[in-house]
């Protein structure tokens, strides 16, 4: 495939439809997700929206342009939002890098206090957590989370109708969207790895005052390398610990959580389908995109059912569903999902042509005795069927389609 140097804007519909749902609430709202994932662009797209539909005045403030370097101070920033406010309109507040102002905190619990602004902020995720934010802010914050670009997303960004080829490159490429302005595979994959080391590992380190850097990208790398295993963290351990590094659960377990709140991993806890019941224990753990995969580990071999689990996984994420690994006796469903009351059941596989294959795909689902839905999703690069009740989709097929189209079903 052939990629162009001039970026496209892709409007990102179901952020855009979340921003303004919860438009004038009193919540502080904070976007969240791994860095350059396009938070940035989302707000300017807001911004927009805002002035042109709503006459609104919108007060828009980049903390990581020069041109807004004197509001790095709480007192400055808190002065030049107070005279940007402008009596008988609807006053916004869009705020990037906020944790860049020394004593943020402060100001923005000010502005907010006097209910004079709509306030909006992004933020480098080490820095600035939703959690964080809300211990701070008496608990006054909903957040937006946002992931790289999905499939369908990709699909708008590079028009075909040859999907199955399409996802090929999606597999590869994954949805970090700045990668999409080089020309090559080589540079893209180049491009994401030096975000992941020049920002969401600099961030970690800064924030945290790692002291093992080294050990810090080998987890990382470890946790890239195991998609789709079922880790604890004294097994992480024991696997990082050699000749030249040792150490222990509690390094691994910090670490861990620091790669999971950057948001390069998302955990999954384990759901038991029989007791109904979550299990704490051996968490799986999910790569935001793949793309960071490919930028460290190359073309290593990989399980692809592992690696298509990860998709559906981000998707389902993606699409705004609780996310679980099933558990009924001895056997794994790959995912136990919630949305509004309703429960679904789904299996990821690569290839499931061949009758043993799709027997051991199928026989969990089979023995769910509840009345709740289930599905495979495969690369089956066919139209839907039936088997038994159970929906089978191809994964390209089903992840071109928004949540919307799938209506009440994933």
């Amino acid at each position: 495939m052939t990629y162009n140097l001039i970026m496209k804007i892709i409007e990102r519909i179901t952020y855009m439809n979340q921003l303004k749902s919860v438009k004038n609430t009193p919540d502080i709202k904070v976007i969240t997700g791994i860095r350059r994932s396009g938070k940035s662009k989302l707000m300017d797209m807001f911004s927009e929206s805002l002035e042109q539909e709503e006459k609104a005045n919108v007060v828009r403030v980049k903390l990581n342009l020069k041109k807004f370097q004197n509001l790095q101070n709480a007192n400055n920033l808190y002065d030049y939002v107070e005279k940007s406010y402008i009596k008988g309109k609807t006053n916004y507040l869009l705020i990037d890098e906020v944790q860049m102002c020394n004593g943020f905190e402060e100001a923005i619990s000010s502005i907010h206090e006097e209910e004079l602004f709509d306030i909006y902020l992004t933020g480098s995720n080490a820095f600035l957590l939703s959690s964080d934010l809300a211990t701070l802010f008496g608990g006054r914050v909903f957040e937006i989370s946002m992931f790289p670009f999905s499939f369908s997303e990709y699909l708008k960004y590079y028009p075909t109708k040859d999907i199955d080829t399409a996802f090929d490159d999606y597999f590869v490429r994954g949805g970090m969207s700045g990668s999409y302005a080089y020309r090559t595979n080589k540079d893209a994959t180049k491009y994401v790895g030096e975000v992941f080391k020049t920002t969401i590992v600099r961030d970690i380190v800064q924030k945290y005052r790692i002291e093992n850097e080294d050990l810090l990208l080998m987890l990382a790398n470890f946790m890239m390398d195991s998609i789709g295993s079922q880790l604890s963290i004294r097994n992480i351990a024991s696997k990082l610990t050699s000749s030249t590094y040792t150490t222990n659960d509690k390094t691994v377990g910090s670490y861990l959580n620091y790669l999971c709140k950057s948001f390069l991993f998302y955990p999954i806890a384990r759901y038991d389908i029989k007791g109904k019941k979550y299990l704490e224990s051996d968490k799986k753990y999910y790569l935001a995109d793949l793309s960071f995969r490919y930028s460290e580990l190359g073309t290593r071999y990989a399980d692809y059912g592992h690696l298509y689990e990860n998709m559906v996984a981000i998707e389902l994420l993606r699409r705004g569903y609780e996310v679980y690994v099933g558990q009924l006796y001895k056997k794994e469903i790959d995912f136990v999902v919630r949305k509004k009351g309703m429960i679904q059941y789904i299996q990821v596989s690569d290839d499931i042509s061949s009758k043993e294959t799709f027997q051991r795909e199928i026989s969990p689902l089979l023995a769910i005795r509840d009345a709740y839905p289930k599905m495979i999703i495969a690369r089956t690069k066919h139209p839907e069927m039936q088997q038994e009740g159970i929906r089978i989709i191809d994964i390209a097929r089903w992840l071109s389609n928004t949540a919307e189209e799938n209506g009440s079903q994933v």
